[in-house]
């Protein structure tokens, strides 16, 4: 049990931690185990006014232990009860405590009085306070004749309760007749006494059911006044009155309390309007943080009052007529409370030692000493003990020293009474802590160690750290009078095994008991505070790091509860997620980690936001012809302020179900003054607009139909427009039913031509919003208006617009066209603008139509694809680009307007010059030779004019892909084919190809290909002498292996010369890599293999055109492999060449020959 013990003290502040435990050892030191003789100690016992239910047994506790154990005997009323004789009574077996069987017939009153328990053994005798018995009473109500209380509206009334008397006094609350409390303000409130005051009645207290209730908790009952009836009559006018005191009365009044009690002060007031109470103490402050006001500060209310709080109060009450004050002077007196109370004390023979009795009071106690329950002045006679005052000191005691010793400190208000017995032994020391008791604390936090201990003499307490270790000494430990020893900050190293040795003149022992200290639980991931929408979902995390021999609890709490018993919570290992939120998950959600020795935990607030609710109680006010003031209260913000409210109103009349847009305004505004048009019904919703959404629309408000008027307005986007060319269509935008601003509304249209007419021609249509006039000259411009009426009159004069009739084709086409050609791509067209008059309607441009007629290179005709340019407003001249070169052009120009084009303007022929060809349609490279190949090309797609010849460059490719000298040839136009001759055998060329006309060279096209290989060099070195079989070039090899072994030999001299240790063990068993022998078999070194020799093809080589081997040729031939060979192969088909890291390059100009090297040279130059 102990570590639970301390993992509830580790919740508490180390020093806290500390003097708590120190206290509460200081008692179990001094107690004396019960295998050894003492007096006796009364452990449990009755309080001192015991109220007993009448119904039930009375049981008065009284429980004591000792050695041997005690007897017990009672006295009533200052004589001996003798419990024998009576049969109701009896005492439980080992127990003072007394059972009065009332429940079999016996009547609680016959056992009303004063009790007290003696227990006595051979050692002394303890006795317990007097305890008054009192059965519970609750009386019922005296009957009485109450009259209807009839009260001027505006006078004060005082409805008394007068409860009978009870024991203990009844609680008291007025209901009416449905058992409803009736409901109490400043005005109307209930007074400690239990009476109802009203400071002014009002109509609406007229009842009859006035009924006050007292119930008495004792006993469990409830006990009913006769109704009370009021009535209200009404004067007017109501006279206003100022505060008078109702309770207390007069100007002054006194108050005794005592110490420690509940100060409880009452001002309540009449008058009109209801006076406030305000409560302020005279020369001081009210107590902070103990002083507070109840019923609507009608009560001063102090707890826990010391004599500092005795003094003057005064409560003012106060209205708009005037004020009233009332000086309450309290007294406060204090029954007998302890300064030092007597504490058992265990003496040796020989010793001496003291018993001290202070307590305080006031008036100040009287204090007054018994031995063994018998006034000390007549109890026998002990050398040893003297009385001075307060304290007994005894000197020099012997085993018959040994008494319980009684102190009593009264005053008028109360008494205190304690036991403390003196017994003398001699005894060694024993400790009373377990073996080997394990503690476990969390680190940097107090660790107590126990040593409980008792002996007489009192033993001397020593603490070791280990069995053999040095005392503990310095300021690093606390050591306590009671053995406990205290390490205020344990650390890691602190852990280990401790020593308790107790050692008096009778005797020496010692206990050990082992401490742990732990790694405190962290929470290293806590909590954050989140904002989420209703119906996410959140989470929280909570990731904590603790010690590994703890196994901690992780509990989610919401608002400091449990969580809800709900699906949607779903709890992690290291997290809380709440899935689907709603509005009740809002609050704070705490993360504890319990283990047995420690408890973290971290908060965090959830937030749960929403579109707010829709406003409500929507009100109109001050309603006139044009405005309305709107009001409402605003729907809960769900947790995110509401920026905005959008007012929108239908119009019943016109547009019933259809809500439009009126304004808005900030959220802080919750009224708003509407401007309104006549002739509308209108209905009011007002929508709130917060970071998350707009709420539900409110319910709309009552309905408001505004007077008719005049139109304030006229149509709008009237145009006049012809559809055809002898009319003029006049359209507008109706008036939308809330313009109307009365019944019958129309509209005249007005026109006449512009700069022609003066009069008007005007005509009323209704319902439409178009007109048409026919019979009109084609596209000449009109005045029009249109302007508004309704049954009232008509609108403001509108404004004029111009209009057209309608449109025509035009008449006549562009003339003096001109083509200027700029390059083979492009050209610029001119073209003289056609009479305004002759276009007929709204110039909109010209269009440009052009097409090619044929190419002059080939003279052949295709299928005409005519393009159109469109240029717009008045243009004279484009730009017309994307033209083929060398080709023969077509364009004619027409005008445009808004019904459509006008003829076309005689056709225009012109040629586009020559431009550079495009690149040859194919180039093909046949036939290789040893020193020649064939290239073949196509003509290109686009010539682009007359070809005048084609332009062939190429050049030779080594095999680092370095470019040889280049090359150029020009060849007739007339040519599709060409042999190359004189080239390099076994080599790769590059071609570029190209065509040229009289303006330049179009693009090339490339092309790579590779002569043959020499098949008679190749055989030539196939018949070369293989050397590798020679007996000298066998000889020389040997020759240099021969030197190398000298002079490994030389080094390993050189060597030992330093120091003996085996070496030559070392170096065979580690031969050098790099020193290889040759095969003998065919005079190859080791077995090198060259990854080039197993390249791929390159892009671009090509083989023989008829793909066949020569007979006599190996099967292991490299020919066939692009880039020449670096090696030859002899007859019986072994490897002779000499690999090269790192080939020799071709030569980057001139014709030299590609062949490879000779194996022959490649050897020498190895050696």
């Amino acid at each position: 049990m102990q570590p639970k013990v301390m993992m509830k003290k580790k919740n508490i502040s180390a020093s806290k931690a500390s003097l708590i435990l120190f206290l509460c050892q200081i008692v179990s030191a001094l107690d004396v185990p019960l295998d050894l003789l003492q007096p006796p100690t009364i452990t449990q016992q009755s309080p001192k006014d015991y109220i007993v239910d009448p119904r039930e047994n009375i049981v008065i506790q009284c429980e004591a232990k000792g050695k041997p154990p005690p007897s017990f005997s009672w006295t009533r009323n200052g004589t001996h009860f003798d419990i024998d004789k009576d049969a109701l009574v009896t005492m439980k077996p080992n127990s003072g405590t007394l059972v009065i069987n009332i429940m079999n017939g016996g009547k609680a009153e016959a056992y009303e009085g004063v009790y007290q328990c003696t227990a006595r053994n051979e050692r002394g005798a303890a006795i317990s306070n007097n305890i008054v018995i009192r059965p519970s009473r609750s009386p019922l109500w005296t009957k009485e004749k109450l009259e209807p209380n009839q009260v001027r509206e505006g006078d004060s009334l005082v409805l008394h309760c007068r409860p009978p008397v009870g024991l203990p006094p009844p609680i008291i609350f007025w209901m009416d007749n449905a058992f409803q409390r009736l409901p109490q303000s400043e005005r109307v409130s209930q007074g400690l006494n239990g009476d109802l005051y009203f400071s002014n009645v009002q109509p609406e207290d007229t009842r009859e059911d006035y009924i006050c209730y007292a119930r008495f908790n004792h006993t469990q009952t409830i006990q009913q006044k006769q109704p009370i009836s009021v009535k209200v009559f009404s004067t007017k006018p109501v006279t206003e009155r100022q505060p008078v005191l109702l309770t207390p009365t007069g100007s002054t009044s006194t108050k005794v309390e005592l110490r420690g009690n509940v100060l409880l002060l009452e001002c309540i007031a009449a008058g009109l309007p209801t006076p406030v109470i305000r409560w302020i103490k005279e020369g001081g402050e009210l107590p902070a943080n103990r002083t507070f006001f109840e019923n609507f500060k009608k009560t001063l209310k102090i707890i826990d009052v010391s004599e500092a709080d005795s003094g003057n109060y005064k409560c003012i009450a106060r209205n708009t007529l005037g004020s009233a004050h009332h000086v309450i002077s309290v007294t406060v007196k204090a029954a007998p409370y302890w300064i030092t109370a007597p504490r058992n004390l265990v003496l040796s023979p020989g010793e001496d030692g003291m018993l001290i009795c202070r307590a305080n009071g006031n008036p100040k106690p009287d204090i007054s000493w018994l031995a063994n329950g018998v006034p000390i002045a007549i109890a026998p006679e002990d050398p040893s003990r003297k009385v001075d005052g307060d304290t007994i000191i005894f000197s020099h005691v012997q085993e018959r020293s040994s008494a319980v010793y009684q102190c009593n400190a009264s005053n008028e208000y109360g008494y205190l009474l304690a036991n403390a017995f003196v017994n003398v032994l001699a005894e060694p020391p024993r400790i009373l802590t377990p073996a080997n008791k394990l503690y476990q604390v969390i680190a940097d936090s107090p660790a107590l160690l126990d040593c409980a201990y008792f002996g007489s003499p009192k033993p001397e307490i020593e603490w070791f750290k280990g069995v053999k270790g040095s005392i503990l000494r310095g300021n690093e430990y606390v050591f306590h009078d009671n053995g406990t020893l205290e390490i205020p900050v344990a650390q890691k190293d602190s852990t280990g095994t401790y020593t308790c040795v107790a050692r008096n003149e009778l005797g020496k022992i010692q206990n050990e008991v082992q401490l742990e200290v732990k790694d405190p639980t962290m929470i290293i991931k806590q909590p954050e505070y989140k904002v989420i929408q209703r119906y996410g979902q959140v989470s929280f995390e909570c990731i904590i790091k603790h010690d590994s021999t703890l196994l901690p609890t992780v509990i989610w709490l919401k608002d400091n509860d449990e969580l809800p018993d709900d699906e949607r919570f779903l709890v992690g290992k290291d997290n809380l997620t709440i899935m689907n939120v709603t509005d009740k998950d809002d609050g704070t959600y705490t993360c504890i980690v319990n283990t047995t020795l420690d408890s973290v935990s971290a908060s965090a607030v959830l937030t749960v936001v929403a579109r707010p609710n829709p406003p409500f109680d929507l009100e109109l006010t001050g309603q006139l012809e044009r405005s309305v003031e709107l009001s409402w209260v605003p729907g809960d913000e769900n947790n995110s302020p509401i920026t905005n409210f959008v007012i929108e109103f239908e119009d019943g009349l016109h547009e019933p179900g259809v809500w439009h847009y009126q304004t808005e305004v900030p959220g802080t505004q919750t009224t708003v003054q509407l401007k309104l048009s006549p002739y509308v019904s209108y209905s009011f919703r007002v929508i709130a607009v917060n970071e998350i959404g707009r709420s539900q629309p409110s319910e709309p408000s009552e309905q408001y139909l505004t007077k008719s008027a005049n139109p304030d307005e006229n149509p709008s986007n009237v145009q006049g427009i012809g559809s055809e060319p002898d009319n003029l269509v006049i359209t507008w935008e109706s008036l939308r039913g809330f313009q109307s601003n009365g019944p019958g509304l129309q509209y005249k249209v007005s026109w006449r031509q512009k700069d022609v007419d003066d009069e008007w021609t005007s005509v009323i249509v209704a319902n439409v919003s178009k007109y048409i006039v026919s019979g009109t000259p084609t596209f000449v411009p009109y005045e029009i208006k249109v302007q508004a009426l309704n049954d009232l009159g008509y609108a403001p004069e509108p404004l004029e617009v111009i209009g057209h009739s309608g449109e025509d084709l035009p008449m006549v086409a562009p003339g003096n066209v001109q083509v200027h050609v700029i390059n083979s791509t492009l050209a610029k067209v001119h073209w003289d603008p056609v009479p305004l008059k002759t276009v007929r309607g709204h110039l909109q441009g010209y269009k440009v139509y052009y097409w090619k007629v044929q190419s002059l290179s080939r003279r052949s005709r295709r299928h005409v694809e005519k393009k159109i340019l469109t240029f717009r407003g008045n243009k004279t001249f484009g730009m017309l680009p994307g033209l083929e070169p060398y080709s023969s052009y077509k364009l004619n120009v027409r005008v445009v307007n808004g019904k459509g084009e006008g003829p076309a303007s005689p056709d225009k022929v012109f040629k586009t010059p020559e431009g550079v060809p495009s690149s040859p349609s194919f180039l093909k490279i046949t036939n290789p030779t040893l020193d020649s190949l064939t290239l073949e090309w196509g003509s290109p797609t686009h010539p682009n004019g007359v070809l005048t010849s084609y332009i062939l460059k190429f050049q030779p490719i080594n095999n680092t892909h370095e470019l040889g000298p280049l090359v150029e040839i020009r060849i007739p136009a007339n040519e599709s084919s060409l042999i190359l001759k004189n080239l390099n055998y076994s080599t790769r060329y590059k071609f570029y190809f190209n065509a040229q006309t009289s303006v330049g060279s179009g693009s090339q096209i490339t092309e790579e290909a590779v002569t043959i290989m020499d098949e008679g060099k190749m055989a030539m070195a196939s018949r070369q002498v293989d050397i590798a079989t020679q007996g000298w070039f066998i000889g020389l090899m040997c020759a240099v292996a021969l030197l190398i072994l000298i002079l490994l030999i030389v080094c390993f001299i050189r060597r030992n010369k330093g120091g003996k240790y085996p070496v030559k063990e070392k170096e065979d068993a580690h031969a050098d890599p790099e020193i290889q022998p040759m095969k003998e078999d065919d005079g190859t070194f080791g077995e090198y293999s060259d990854a080039e020799d197993h390249k791929p093809l390159k892009k671009g080589s090509r083989t023989p055109s008829d793909r066949t081997v020569k007979k006599e040729d190996s099967d292991d031939s490299l020919v066939d492999y692009g880039e020449g060979v670096n090696g030859q192969f002899n007859e019986d088909g072994s490897f002779i060449g000499q690999y090269s890291g790192k080939k020799e390059k071709e030569p980057a100009e001139g014709n030299e020959s590609s062949e490879a090297p000779s194996p022959v040279n490649a050897m020498n130059s190895f050696v």
